[in-house]
């Protein structure tokens, strides 16, 4: 059985943070010094060979990059994946919307979908963690949100686990799209990827943060 309901969300904000400059710099600003201390008190009757001369403003060179180097991935690393242990915490326990797989424990389940403007009839098709079709119920087209009960259209009560659903929309008899439907699920554990949180929810998939289209209050 599923009902039509309205549903919330709400943002999540993000941190920031600094790394402070390696000590490369400051390897760099010694060389520089050394090397100009050098130029300054060589013998002007045997001045220093110019291969060695050359060589040595190669090395001045390379270290001059590797620090721009090292504070340009610096930089990147805080706009991309930088984030402190109470952002991570802010995750787990919370209620987050997405298409993945969700779990049903006996408790209602808000599901989201948007039919096809063009659509006359719209079709949520329920499927267990298998694969198979268990169920499917039309429901209005001019809705988006619904609330699951976990039984058949029958009123026969499914066991807990996880489940998936699926919106088809039709013109007629010709199926318009078929779109996977968005579920809440309970976040139980938050990590840093390699450009993003990743997120561990109750159904046990993992999800990028950046697939969250709506978060609430875990119950």
């Amino acid at each position: 059985m599923i009902t039509p309901i309205q549903s919330t969300q709400q943002p999540t904000a993000q941190g920031q943070a600094e790394t402070p400059r390696t000590s490369l710099a400051a390897d760099f600003d010694t060389f520089l010094l050394l090397m100009t201390t050098q130029a300054q008190n060589q013998d002007p009757l045997e001045p220093m060979d110019s291969t060695e001369y050359a060589s040595q403003l190669a090395q001045f060179s390379m270290v001059e990059q590797q620090v721009q180097s090292n504070e340009l991935l610096s930089e990147l690393a805080l706009s991309l994946g930088s984030v402190n242990l109470e952002e991570l915490a802010s995750w787990v326990g919370m209620d987050v919307r997405t298409t993945a797989a969700f779990h049903f424990d006996g408790a209602p389940v808000t599901l989201t979908a948007q039919a096809e403007p063009a659509a006359d009839k719209a079709v949520m098709v329920i499927r267990d963690e298998s694969g198979a079709t268990i169920d499917r119920m039309t429901i209005p087209t001019s809705e988006t949100s619904f609330a699951w009960a976990g039984t058949k259209s029958d009123g026969t009560p499914l066991p807990t686990g996880n489940y998936t659903a699926t919106l088809e929309s039709y013109d007629g008899e010709e199926l318009l799209s078929e779109q996977p439907v968005s579920a809440y699920n309970r976040v139980v554990e938050a990590q840093v990827g390699e450009d993003t949180v990743l997120l561990t929810l109750e159904s046990g998939q993992v999800v990028p943060a950046g697939m969250v289209t709506a978060v609430r209050t875990g119950a």
